[in-house]
């Protein structure tokens, strides 16, 4: 009798025989004990808290009450469609939408983009035969529009965007339209700066051309609208705008929904149609998918749902003058302290700033430093706070990113004294330098040859190898690290950075 190959997988038990359920809720809150604050608004990225109290666990109990129900088909659970027209209604009636407009409430914002990407490439071809079509895009828009791109295989058109005001060019990107393009993008606001692109004037060329304008409003669709009702000047960026086709707006931003809400909004039924799926070529049952996924738990709709209701019109306005008031009053403080500099006009909850070398004697301003800039971060986390570290690119300069929410109005002067105190001691460490001999290296490097030798060994220099005992470990201090990712040219820095998470996410 020969041996059976699979025997000794099967003897290997996979799970234990079974823990109480005390002993594991117990040792979930341990692994959280590790991960950034979620609420008490220290943390300026990631997380969107309103700062109600009750909040979280109302949204807790509408996600159970509908986990088990499957959004696949609304036919079988005419909850769902009920709950999802409530939602995107919403949206659509927020965003100044006129009869007609249709949507979907997706996942998050990657998700949306995704969607409005496939439905205007399909578009495109149908309308107009674009068989190798095109994605034009500032070169703010969000790394969603190139993952978009390189999964349904449009080519993306990147447009520099104004080198000061850090919006995107409407008479450039103009220029970069085609008879190949299918979607030109514009953001309310970026992400990178928080500054809100010249919807209208890229809408309009957009529309000129006959092509389809989608708005990234994924982080502003649900926030700018409410400064507006709270007295903040707010130049329109919707479907007020003839122009727009598409609009992405994310409730687990600024909605303050728990993480898994979106919804992207299309001018007509037409247009949204391009982008479901639908297959009928098998033995099972029709499928028809709005969204990527099929089968999908409905409690993140129950609960973004529950959450909107709850706050409601008056709420979202109070929340949404919170949240200018917290930025208007870290902005005053940053523009206060000597060497800090705000890159653009931040309008959108978003606030971006760099460090600069101190001025020269006659008066000449500092450019941005690196080094200090990423020692100050680490400092800032040492005192509890977490600033987003983002790189230079394509001469924008490197700054820290700041989120702002109802819940930092409170944290703003704190932030603010800790802020001097960590750039004092940043300056006290030594300057952070890069071997030229591995900078030259890099640049002849080629990320699509490269050995896992290779990489590990970079990675290992960087200080991003992988333990003895498991997944790679992020050192204390980053700074070291993000220096040496800013050096490196973009292709093996996204090599590099791909090698390293799927170092984390490994088995021992």
């Amino acid at each position: 009798m020969q041996p059976d190959p699979t025997a000794s997988a099967q003897e290997t038990p996979a799970l234990p025989a079974g823990r109480p359920a005390a002993e594991i809720l117990t040792e979930l809150k341990a692994l959280r004990t590790a991960d950034a604050p979620t609420r008490g608004g220290r943390t300026f990225a990631y997380v969107y808290d309103a700062g109600r109290e009750g909040l979280d666990e109302l949204a807790a109990e509408a996600y159970a009450a509908y986990a088990t129900v499957n959004g696949l088909d609304p036919t079988v659970f005419p909850s769902v469609a009920r709950l999802e027209n409530d939602l995107v209604g919403a949206a659509a009636a927020l965003l100044g939408a006129p009869p007609g407009v249709q949507g979907t409430f997706t996942s998050g914002g990657t998700e949306s983009i995704l969607l409005a990407v496939k439905a205007a490439r399909d578009h495109a071809r149908s309308t107009r035969g674009v068989t190798d079509p095109q994605l034009v895009l500032p070169s703010t828009a969000h790394a969603a529009f190139h993952k978009a791109a390189a999964y349904l295989g449009l080519e993306p058109v990147v447009v520099p965007v104004d080198p000061v005001t850090y919006k995107a060019n409407p008479t450039a990107m103009a220029a970069a339209i085609t008879p190949r393009t299918a979607l030109v993008v514009a953001s309310a606001p970026s992400y990178a700066h928080g500054v809100i692109d010249p919807v209208a004037r890229i809408a309009e060329a957009a529309a000129e051309h006959e092509v389809l304008c989608h708005v990234d409003a994924c982080i502003g669709g649900w926030l700018l609208p409410y400064l507006r009702r709270a007295g903040r000047t707010v130049e329109p960026f919707d479907f007020s705008l003839p122009g727009v086709t598409s609009v992405s707006v994310d409730l687990h931003k600024y909605g303050y929904a728990d993480k898994g809400a979106s919804v992207v909004l299309h001018r007509n039924a037409e247009l949204r149609r391009h982008q479901y799926f639908a297959h009928a070529g098998w033995p099972g049952y029709p499928v028809v998918n709005p969204t990527v996924q099929g089968t999908k738990s409905a409690g993140l709709l129950a609960q973004a749902w529950a959450v909107l209701q709850h706050i409601g019109e008056d709420g979202y306005t109070s929340l949404a003058a919170r949240v200018a008031e917290a930025s208007d009053h870290l902005i005053e403080g940053l523009r206060t302290t000597p060497d800090l500099h705000i890159l653009g006009e931040p309008e959108a909850g978003l606030v971006a700033f760099t460090v600069l070398t101190p001025a020269t004697p006659d008066g000449t301003t500092g450019t941005p430093d690196l080094s200090l800039l990423l020692h100050l971060a680490d400092e800032m986390r040492v005192r509890g706070w977490y600033l987003q570290p983002q790189l230079s690119f394509d001469g924008l300069p490197p700054n820290l990113h700041l989120t702002l929410t109802p819940a930092t109005v409170d944290r703003v002067d704190a932030l603010l004294t800790d802020l001097p105190e960590a750039l004092t001691e940043a300056r006290t460490l030594p300057p952070i330098t890069t071997d030229p001999a591995l900078t030259d290296l890099a640049a002849t490097l080629d990320p699509d040859t490269l050995t896992p030798e290779d990489v590990a060994g970079i990675l290992a220099f960087a200080g991003l190898g992988e333990s003895a005992d498991g997944p790679a470990r992020l050192p204390d201090r980053m700074a070291p690290v993000l220096y040496l990712l800013d050096t490196l040219p973009g292709r093996l820095k996204e090599r590099l950075l791909t090698e390293f998470v799927g170092s984390v996410f490994r088995l021992r």
